[in-house]
């Protein structure tokens, strides 16, 4: 039904910034609701949520160790983006977007099995 695509990760020296953005596919922005997030994933430990947010009233959720260094939004061609700044080494990690449908609840955002429709990933390396 939905389809999600990752672009730009990459390499970036700590302190730096990047900005990740999702593109949506089969995605009726107009007349649905969804929840939106960004999980992080590191080898060997469980895919994490980063940021959420839900498309009809625009309300937000970070996980505590990037809140106030990371903004979730979307614009009005539909692509989620996740603005890091102030890079950390701890922020490295494989990136995926993810959607689900109506809003983003407070207790189950960040889970991963609240989520149906993912995103291949895309990696961000934070170098020191």
């Amino acid at each position: 039904q939905v389809q999600l695509a990752e672009s730009g990760g990459g390499s970036v020296q700590a302190g730096g910034s990047l900005r990740l953005s999702c593109a949506s596919s089969g995605y009726t922005y107009d007349t649905t609701s969804f929840c939106m997030a960004w999980f992080r994933q590191v080898p060997g430990k469980e895919r994490e949520g980063v940021a959420a947010l839900t498309t009809r009233d625009g309300t937000t959720y970070y996980a505590d160790s990037v809140k106030g260094r990371f903004t979730i939004s979307q614009d009005n061609t539909k692509t989620l983006y996740l603005q890091m700044n102030s890079l950390q080494s701890e922020d490295s990690g494989m990136y995926y977007c993810a959607a689900d449908p109506v809003v983003c609840y407070s207790s189950y955002w960040s889970k991963r099995a609240a989520f149906r429709i993912w995103g291949q990933g895309i990696q961000v390396t934070v170098s020191s």
